[in-house]
């Protein structure tokens, strides 16, 4: 088995096994991540994969960042985290990669991440995990719309986006050059 199918199974497990800790239904838990019943029980038994917007839908109804989530699944941590060690989550569906450079770890409030977003591109969040998280955003390559509460965003190349997010955000890839970004959360 691949270390991404390990992963997914490890996810699986973990989601299943948040919702029992907090004695919840799969439909009290539709309820609270507008995410359907039959598509969180098929997440459960690993059937599907779930998608960057339905994870951010899941933390924000457990109150979790996704790398927190993601940190729950991963194995554990050491100071040095060489780029072959790096945890690696794909959503098949919407062309998203996330690499976490710098996972989060007990005691450790800071995190690095490394994105990136096919052409074209867009993932919408409906709200945040953790409200008022600081974060900031450094586009490396290709161009990046960035939607947060209204206001809209245009990086390029070097521009660096700080803000601490509150509600809805969407980010939009360019639709011919894609983008790579990091992503360092406090």
């Amino acid at each position: 088995m691949s270390e991404i199918d390990n992963n997914d199974r490890r996810l699986a497990e973990r989601l299943k096994t948040l919702r029992a800790e907090r004695g919840w239904s799969l439909e009290e838990l539709a309820a609270r991540s507008n995410v359907s019943r039959a598509t969180l029980s098929r997440m459960e038994k690993c059937e599907v994969s779930p998608t960057a917007s339905v994870l951010g839908r899941l933390c924000a109804a457990y109150g979790l960042t996704m790398s927190s989530l993601m940190a729950m699944v991963e194995a554990d941590h050491q100071a040095l985290v060489q780029k072959s060690e790096q945890p690696v989550w794909r959503d098949d569906d919407t062309g998203f990669e996330r690499r976490s450079v710098s996972p989060p770890a007990e005691n450790l409030t800071c995190e690095v991440l490394e994105c990136h977003l096919l052409p074209g591109t867009e993932i919408d969040y409906p709200g945040p995990a953790q409200k008022g998280l600081e974060h900031h955003l450094v586009l490396q390559e290709g161009g990046l719309e960035v939607r947060l509460d209204g206001a809209v965003h245009t990086l390029k190349p070097g521009d660096c986006l700080r803000y601490k997010l509150h509600g809805a955000n969407a980010f939009c890839a360019d639709p011919k050059l894609g983008a790579c970004y990091f992503l360092v959360v406090l």
